[in-house]
């Protein structure tokens, strides 16, 4: 790429302003921050972001990963030269990371290697489940959807099944892995329901921004674009991050007793069945997370008739708490000031 000077008015890659912390307003405490540009702020919370699953990035990576859409890829390659110039950021075979973290490339390395493995299981276990009554569309999520596995990785699944039907669809799953897979969550991990009429994420943030841009589909791939579509909010976030292939698309071919299944609980049978699973599943989750307060059980096991999020360990919670902690620290150690980003959608 060529270079972009945008720091022409400048002797230095950096701006320098006196910056006074609102705790503090003597003369003598006032400090002189180094003041990143756009360019170099994007690219430094992005890598701040990816450095928090040790994942370092490609220079073309860090550009589709961007949060800010004014910025272009030659500013970017001008930005990640300056910042490792001035030490911020280290180079090495073609990844960016963090100074003292070369070792996560061979981490990274290993981990793309296992993944392609993990896809072909991946693929497998979404045809067996495109066969399930009223599921309707099937993609990966999780450290797989970003090409990586390692020993402790689960390979994720976003499911998107058919209205009013979503809890007897979900049930129909998790008895398989009960029974058939003797409940491991290895290869088939089903933790997130949507049904087709009810396709918006409700929490909008720069951790469910990267999961919904990152879904990889494996069956129907309309309903993915309508999923897309439906949150068009997460390019706030990932101005330039694009929509995913089909590479790993299965064939939709619809099984004689999947469609004799769903003439079967077509019915009143079938929405009493599903409005039995959804009031047993609730029961038994309200005794097992006890502790959860009534606004902690809601926004990590958000159940309803047309959504069914189980993440009891709060995850995003905790990445967006490391995110904002890294920030913080980065700045601090660095003696630098980031320009402000959009972290939540209002």
């Amino acid at each position: 790429m060529r270079g972009v000077n945008t720091f022409s008015t400048y002797d230095s890659p950096f701006q320098f302003l006196t910056f006074a912390s609102p705790m503090s307003l003597t003369v003598e405490n006032f400090s002189v921050l180094k003041k990143a540009t756009a360019a170099q702020s994007a690219a430094l919370r992005t890598i701040l972001y990816f450095d928090l699953f040790e994942h370092p990035l490609k220079e073309n990576e860090i550009f589709t990963l961007l949060r800010n859409k004014k910025t272009t890829d030659d500013e970017v390659s001008l930005a990640l030269q300056e910042l490792c110039k001035a030490g911020l950021l280290h180079h090495q075979g073609g990844y960016f990371f963090l100074p003292g973290k070369n070792g996560t490339i061979e981490r990274r390395l290993k981990g793309e290697a296992h993944a392609a493995n993990s896809l072909k299981t991946a693929m497998k276990f979404s045809r067996r489940m495109s066969k399930f009554p009223f599921v309707r569309g099937i993609s990966l999520s999780g450290s797989l959807s970003k090409n990586f596995m390692d020993n402790e990785s689960d390979i994720d699944y976003f499911i998107v099944t058919a209205p009013e039907r979503m809890w007897l669809a979900r049930t129909l799953l998790i008895l398989y892995k009960k029974i058939f897979l003797l409940n491991s969550r290895k290869n088939f991990c089903v933790n997130y329901f949507l049904s087709e009429d009810n396709l918006e994420v409700p929490d909008k943030n720069i951790f469910t921004a990267t999961e919904v841009s990152f879904l990889l589909p494996t069956y129907n791939y309309d309903l993915y674009m309508r999923f897309r579509k439906a949150n068009i909010w997460s390019g706030d976030f990932l101005p330039n991050f694009p929509l995913r292939g089909k590479d790993y698309l299965i064939g939709d071919s619809r099984s004689l007793l999947k469609n004799l299944l769903e003439k079967m609980f077509s019915g009143s049978l079938g929405s009493r069945l599903d409005a039995y699973f959804f009031r047993i599943t609730i029961k038994f989750w309200k005794k097992k997370f006890r502790h959860f307060d009534e606004s902690t059980f809601d926004f990590r096991l958000r159940s309803r008739k047309n959504v069914s999020k189980h993440h009891p360990l709060g995850y995003q919670e905790k990445i967006l708490g490391r995110y904002a902690e890294r920030v913080a620290a980065f700045t601090r150690t660095n003696n630098i000031l980031l320009h402000a980003e959009n972290t939540f959608h209002a």
